[in-house]
């Protein structure tokens, strides 16, 4: 079996799930800390990448700790938010006086 890095295996897993892999970026940088992979997508692919409450994340975490635990690294990845995004506001939450209120008007 070939020795796959732990870059190209991220490369792989996110372009194989991505409506746009062309605009796939992948950086690896190495510190004190370890390895850091660094990940840029198009905006319309976060939820894909990212997965229901963060599963297809945090499972390709899980892959790339075991793919550094048989290089003796840590290997931590970070999808980068990409510019202009925006987070869904939070939403309201009402006290059971203003629900009643408003059934009243």
């Amino acid at each position: 079996m070939s020795n796959v890095s732990d870059q190209e295996f991220v490369e792989f897993v996110v372009k194989s799930i991505v409506d746009h892999p062309e605009e796939v970026k992948i950086d690896r940088t190495v510190d004190e800390m370890g390895v850091l992979i660094s990940l840029r997508i198009s905006p319309e692919d976060m939820g894909q990448v990212i997965g229901r409450q963060g599963s297809t994340a945090k499972s390709i975490r899980n892959l790339l700790r075991v793919i550094g635990a048989k290089n003796n690294a840590r290997v931590n990845f970070k999808i980068v938010e990409p510019e202009g995004s925006t987070k869904p506001e939070p939403r309201q939450t009402k006290n059971v006086e203003d629900v009643v209120g408003d059934l009243t008007l």
